[in-house]
C-alpha cells in the first residue's frame, strides 16, 4: 500500500473531494483524521472508513480549533505526515460588482486564511517527524479565470502563490508543498460555480473541456495520492492540473 504507516489530516472531508481523498488514503494504508465544520458529515465519513479514521469538527478559520484538531490527531495517531488543505467555499456566480463585502471576506477566510493557519500549525509536527507533505487544493479558476467568480478566482490565485512560497520555505525541513488545480467537479459546490443547476449551462461548460466531462472526486483523489506518496519525493512547488485539458 502506498501510504502504509502514514498519518493524514484532510480538511473539508465531510463530502465531495475531501471525502474521496480521505477514503482513498485509508485504502492505501493511511490513518486519516477526517475534518469538517459539519461534525455529522465528518462522523459519517469516518464511520464508513472504519478504525483507520477519526472524525473531528473543525472550523479552519479559527486557530484554536486547528490547534485542537492537531492535538487530537497527534494523541490518536502519534504523528502527522500529510496535510490536505481541501476545505473551501465559493460565492454564487455573479458579477464582480454584486459580490458583497461579507461574501468576499468569507471566501478569503476559508480558502486562504484557513489554509495558511493550518499549514503554520502543522509544520512543527512535521518537523518533529523529519518531514511531511502539504497538499493544497487550488483550481483552474486561478489559471483560466472566467467572469462571475471574481473573489473565488482570486482566492485560488492566492493559494497557488502561497503554495509555491511555502514549498521554498519548508524545503529545508523536508516538507513538500504541492497544489492540485481541478476543473469544475461533480461536488455539492458545482451549482454555485455554474450559477444554478441548468443542464444547458452544464453542457456548455463540458464543451470547453477537451476530455468531455467534469472532474470527478476520484480524479483529484488519485492526484492527491500520488503527491502524498514516496513516489513524489522530489516533487514540490508544483501545480498539478486535473482538468481534462481545459487549461491547454
Amino acid at each position: 500500500m502506498r501510504l502504509a504507516d502514514k498519518v493524514a489530516i484532510v480538511t473539508g472531508a465531510g463530502s465531495g473531494i475531501g471525502k474521496c481523498i480521505a477514503e482513498t488514503y485509508a485504502r492505501e494504508g493511511a490513518r486519516v483524521a477526517v475534518l469538517d465544520i459539519n461534525a455529522e458529515a465528518a462522523l459519517d465519513v469516518a464511520r464508513g472508513i472504519g478504525n483507520a479514521a477519526n472524525a473531528i469538527r473543525c472550523d479552519v478559520t479559527k486557530r484554536a480549533e486547528i490547534d485542537q484538531a492537531l492535538k487530537i490527531t497527534s494523541e490518536a495517531f502519534g504523528k502527522l505526515d500529510i496535510l490536505v488543505n481541501n476545505a473551501g467555499v465559493t460565492h454564487i456566480r455573479k458579477a464582480a460588482l454584486d459580490v458583497t463585502e461579507e461574501e468576499f471576506d468569507h471566501v478569503f477566510d476559508v480558502n486562504v486564511k484557513g489554509l495558511f493557519l493550518f499549514s503554520q500549525a502543522a509544520v512543527p509536527l512535521m518537523r518533529q517527524n523529519g518531514g511531511g507533505v502539504i497538499i493544497n487544493i487550488g483550481s483552474t479558476a486561478a489559471l483560466r479565470p472566467r467572469p462571475g467568480l471574481s473573489a473565488y478566482n482570486a482566492t485560488k490565485g492566492a493559494v497557488h502563490v502561497l503554495s509555491k512560497t511555502m514549498a521554498v520555505e519548508f524545503a529545508p525541513d523536508k516538507i513538500r508543498v504541492c497544489t492540485i488545480a481541478p476543473v469544475a467537479s461533480e461536488t455539492p459546490l458545482l451549482p454555485s460555480f455554474m450559477g444554478g443547476d441548468d443542464p444547458e449551462k452544464r453542457a456548455s461548460f463540458v464543451n470547453t473541456v477537451p476530455l468531455g466531462r467534469f472532474a470527478r472526486p476520484q480524479d483529484i483523489a488519485n492526484a492527491a495520492l500520488y503527491l502524498a506518496s514516496d513516489e513524489a519525493e522530489f516533487v514540490t512547488g508544483s501545480i498539478m492540473e486535473v482538468d481534462g485539458g481545459r487549461c491547454v
